[in-house]
């Protein structure tokens, strides 16, 4: 690639790298938004759950199942029309984002369902004899003794996001897809394509790295709620002991 053909590239790759991130960072967004709350109904109403309900629970699965199975780039294709009525266009990042969230809600809705189920049971027992109901368990106890599986969870749809949107420019969405299938590919500009290859290396590497710390941190501190909070919540639950040391003096 010579200085010239670099100078005019540099600003598309530029570009490029933040239509990426758009999209990613919106679809992000909306995945959580809507994988929390349908992962964490996932447990309340399996067998077992604070509201178990085994018809709803399969229900729920089933969705969630073949909305996760399907191919990213047939699910672009089955969406265009909705993609269109909300966007008014099938083209572009403000495009990509409905695909790509609403491909990422099931995938996240499943690790969240995982993280909580890692929740230790004793706690919710706990807040239940404090007379605790089920919304106050799900926010005092499921969700923040779970949020360093969260962020993981969260980490690893990102990653995934950013692959998902490097295919979804192959089909004029934009980003880093984009210029390589454009101007790697099709033009045979390899040194460019691997350009694009190691940018989105380093960005999943530096949002890994982000993630992992984050986790780390808060299992080090035994989640948001610490671990004073736990113990408090399970002497709560304890029978209160006579004062031995007072009755033998």
């Amino acid at each position: 690639m010579t200085g010239t053909d670099w100078s005019e590239m540099q600003p598309l790759l530029s570009q490029a790298c933040w239509d990426t991130l758009y999209m990613v960072g919106w679809s992000t967004l909306v995945a959580v938004v809507g994988g929390l709350p349908l992962g964490v109904l996932l447990v309340l109403t399996d067998r077992g759950g604070l509201l178990q309900n085994t018809v709803a629970n399969k229900v729920i699965g089933q969705v969630v199942n073949i909305a996760r199975s399907m191919p990213f780039i047939i699910l672009m294709v089955a969406l265009m029309n909705f993609t269109r009525t909300v966007t008014g266009t099938t083209i572009g990042r403000e495009a990509a984002i409905v695909p790509l969230a609403i491909g990422a809600i099931p995938f996240f809705a499943r690790l969240v369902e995982t993280a909580v189920r890692e929740v230790d049971g004793g706690l919710v027992e706990a807040v239940q004899a404090m007379g605790g109901n089920t919304w106050t368990i799900v926010r005092k106890v499921l969700v923040p003794e779970s949020l360093p599986s969260l962020i993981a969870g969260t980490t690893t749809t990102i990653v995934a996001l950013i692959g998902y949107s490097a295919m979804a420019g192959t089909v004029g969405a934009g980003g880093l897809g984009d210029i390589a299938i454009r101007y790697g590919y099709q033009r045979f500009e390899t040194e460019l394509m691997w350009i694009t290859v190691a940018i989105l290396a380093v960005v999943i590497a530096l949002i890994q790295f982000a993630g992992d710390h984050a986790a780390r941190s808060l299992h080090r501190r035994g989640g948001r709620s610490g671990p004073a909070p736990k113990l408090r919540l399970l002497r709560a639950k304890e029978p209160a002991t006579p004062d031995t040391g007072k009755a033998a003096a």
